[in-house]
């Protein structure tokens, strides 16, 4: 059943190549994976970001309904879900199909529409869904200004509604509004069946070329029984690290003060991190600020002793002054 939306494609992509078809002798039939949840696809209108969040009662729910593509747009497709609208969804928005067009094209060729729950939205913030009228019961869509978010086999019907509503007036980041939004859906009564696992993608607006570049969020929590919590937790995580890339890069740059700047965000996020603030002592040395590295050593030299063991291996490799008196006054933090 799964044959006419390739056929289909052929027309409205012409470009689209015959390796990059799902095989439909593995996905013939339908349903497929009941993959019951909320999820939220949405876009920044002044940075440009896009993104896409869900959790469900479902094992590993970012492996299959979240896609985003920096430049092109995200998708959420779900219910009894069938992956394919993320893949091809996105090779049409690629090839300069509109997000509602591309929704209508994929329905179009679906003989499974009416199980399926699927949202896109592109770079320009054109957005639609589709909500079939068979999905399981609470369900429904709300497409906003830069978002949708829709929910199936949920408690009730306040799910969606409260997601749209925190999405609307939550500040920050794309990624902080989302998870605003999920955590109304849960608060509302979320699932029906409960929790299990979240996921959460955020991409820039202008794609660089360098696909690990543009994915400024690519979490998944595959099986907890507070995925949300830990989504947020890890999402915490990644900004920190985001920080000492930016770090990193300022080093490269000669610009120290960026760098610590930089670093300093970092440790704020996340201030026991060994790893951290172990690099960022390794700035300060240098920097040539050996006496403001101290006290960070030490610190790290407290938690993990094989810290210790790894500072003098810097020196041979040029991460560190090779010299061997800086080194023991650095090794000296541990007692």
């Amino acid at each position: 059943m799964r044959l006419p939306i390739v056929f289909a494609l052929i027309f409205i992509c012409a470009d689209f190549s015959h390796s990059q078809q799902p095989d439909v002798n593995t996905r013939a039939g339908i349903p497929n994976r009941p993959v019951h949840t909320f999820s939220i696809v949405a876009r920044d209108p002044v940075s440009g970001d896009l993104g896409v969040a869900v959790q469900s009662h479902w094992f590993s729910v970012g492996s299959v309904v979240p896609w985003a593509e920096a430049g092109v747009g995200a998708i959420a497709t779900q219910s009894f879900v069938d992956p394919s609208y993320g893949k091809l969804g996105l090779e049409l928005m690629r090839n300069g199909k509109t997000a509602p067009e591309t929704l209508q094209a994929l329905l179009g060729a679906d003989e499974g529409r009416e199980v399926r729950q699927v949202a896109m939205i592109d770079t320009h913030g054109n957005v639609n869904a589709w909500t079939g009228k068979n999905d399981i019961q609470a369900a429904g869509q709300i497409v906003g200004k830069n978002f949708s978010v829709q929910a199936n086999l949920m408690l009730n019907d306040k799910v969606w509604p409260a997601m749209a509503q925190a999405f609307e007036k939550t500040k920050g980041d794309l990624a902080n509004r989302m998870l605003a939004a999920l955590d109304a859906a849960q608060a509302a009564g979320g699932d029906i069946r409960g929790r299990q696992s979240a996921a959460i993608i955020v991409v820039t607006g202008k794609p660089t070329g360098q696909a690990w570049k543009d994915r400024i969020f690519d979490l998944r929590v595959d099986d907890s029984p507070e995925p949300l919590k830990e989504l947020r937790r890890l999402v915490v995580l990644q900004r920190a690290y985001n920080h000492m890339n930016a770090g990193d890069l300022a080093v490269e740059k000669k610009d120290n003060e960026g760098a610590l700047r930089e670093y300093g965000a970092a440790e704020k996020l996340v201030p026991n991190s060994a790893e951290m603030i172990y690099w960022h002592a390794v700035a300060l040395v240098n920097m040539g600020r050996v006496d403001e590295s101290l006290p960070l050593f030490r610190k790290v030299f407290a938690t993990e002793p094989n810290w210790i063991m790894l500072t003098p291996r810097l020196a041979k490799v040029a991460l560190l002054p090779d010299d061997p008196k800086l080194i023991a006054r650095i090794v000296a933090m541990a007692k």
